[in-house]
């Protein structure tokens, strides 16, 4: 029982040390509203990473379909030098398309709180 009680502490331990020591991927993010002037502005790029039915449904023009799955396959159609907002239904699937294009190099990535079920044209 003691053995078993130590190895468990143990890999407490280790699990802790882990998550200290990798780093955080930090996405900023933004409001629906605070959206709006954005996507006035040249030189950026918007994406929205709902399914090709939710986006044909409802959509903001500026923002180009590319599906959360198919997402690290279509990296390439992306600019990483840009600034880029990822958009999806409620804030979910483009928090995680935001983690994915931050791991794969694009430096300026902001989620967009919220979705489409909170944007107001």
């Amino acid at each position: 029982m003691d053995t078993w009680l130590m190895i468990l502490i143990g890999a407490v331990i280790v699990f802790i040390g882990y998550r200290a020591m990798s780093p955080e991927i930090v996405v900023k993010s933004i409001s629906t509203d605070d959206l709006k002037p954005e996507l006035k502005k040249k030189n950026k790029q918007f994406i929205d990473v709902r399914t090709p039915a939710e986006f044909k449904t409802n959509r903001i023009k500026e923002f180009k379909n590319i599906p959360l799955n198919e997402l690290s396959g279509r990296i390439g159609e992306l600019d990483a030098t840009k600034e880029t907002y990822v958009i999806c239904q409620s804030g979910m699937r483009s928090s995680k398309a935001a983690s994915i294009l931050k791991k794969k190099g694009f430096d300026h990535v902001i989620n967009v709180r919220g979705g489409m079920g909170s944007y107001r044209p």
